[in-house]
């Protein structure tokens, strides 16, 4: 009898014991629920987009994951293409003018110009500008007006009858970069590159050693007299400006009173410097002091009533 009550006992502390020591594999499973573990290398930011590690729940959402992302990435590619309108750091705005008849004729001008108006550069030879009520691009002959005239800046294209025929761009009024001249069939009839409106080529003289007081800008383009032509005086003012054309003066030829750049004769040269050369040019137009115009050829002529013309006698 005790040795059946000894053995019951030494059954029931082996049992026990091997249940204090109970081992659990990693691939075991146990009805005692883990413990949490925070994470302290990982953040819910850092999961929020993780794909789920349950294949079924991956394929579930795969499509409509796979959709919603597409559609993201098409409205972020839209927006990275919808660029501001900005060229050389200046926010600038989308402008056209059309001239001349309807049809094979008809000329169409696009162009981009200042946002908010900014003065052309003192020693421009020319600048150009755009006036919107008049729908035109304009050529400054005298002092721009900020609230009504638009300072062309960015790239130009002008067509006729629909074929592109000139292309180009403005800085800040002035011709800019390449510029080139096709005709209608498109074959290339001119090619010059500009520096802030002077061809890159340009002879530039100065009046001081500090080269800020420019003298005079002469056009070359492969080693020929081509493009706008300059001559200031030393206080900043234009003295003479014109135009070569294959080493010949052409169109029109201004010479300047000397103060805010108002004209004061006008001389007519050849059309194309690749007719004969224009030996005497022709005065077609003479402006007083007050830039009113007192002399237009065959039109007009108070020259007369001038007091202050040079060579006038009294």
């Amino acid at each position: 009898m005790r040795l059946s009550r000894l053995f019951t006992l030494l059954l029931l502390v082996t049992s026990l014991g091997a249940c204090s020591k109970k081992t659990v594999s990693f691939n075991s499973r146990t009805d005692v629920p883990a413990l949490a573990l925070n994470d302290t290398l990982a953040t819910s930011g850092d999961t929020t987009k993780a794909p789920s590690l349950d294949p079924k729940k991956v394929a579930a959402l795969t499509k409509a994951q796979e959709k919603a992302a597409k559609d993201k990435e098409r409205a972020e590619l839209r927006k990275t293409k919808k660029k501001k309108n900005i060229f050389l750091g200046e926010r600038i705005k989308k402008g056209f003018a059309k001239s001349g008849p309807k049809g094979k004729n008809q000329v169409l001008e696009i162009f981009y110009y200042l946002k908010t108006y900014k003065e052309p550069n003192a020693y421009s030879t020319t600048v150009y500008y755009f006036n919107p009520r008049k729908r035109k691009i304009f050529r400054a002959a005298t002092e721009l007006n900020p609230a009504t005239d638009k300072v062309l800046h960015g790239p130009y294209k002008k067509f006729q009858g629909g074929k592109l025929i000139e292309t180009g761009f403005f800085a800040v009024g002035t011709k800019h970069l390449r510029w080139e001249k096709t005709t209608k069939d498109n074959v290339l009839t001119s090619k010059i590159h500009y520096e802030m409106g002077f061809p890159r080529d340009a002879n530039v003289t100065y009046y001081d050693t500090d080269h800020k007081l420019v003298k005079e800008v002469v056009p070359y383009v492969n080693g020929k007299l081509e493009g706008e032509y300059a001559r200031y005086q030393e206080n900043g003012q234009r003295d003479w400006s014109g135009e070569f054309e294959n080493g010949k003066k052409v169109g029109e030829w201004i010479k300047y009173w000397g103060f805010r750049n108002r004209r004061h004769y006008v001389y007519q040269y050849g059309e194309s410097g690749y007719d004969p050369e224009v030996a005497e040019p022709t005065l077609v137009k003479e402006y007083n002091r007050n830039g009113v115009l007192v002399y237009e050829k065959d039109k007009l002529d108070k020259r007369d009533a001038i007091t202050d013309r040079p060579g006038r006698k009294k």
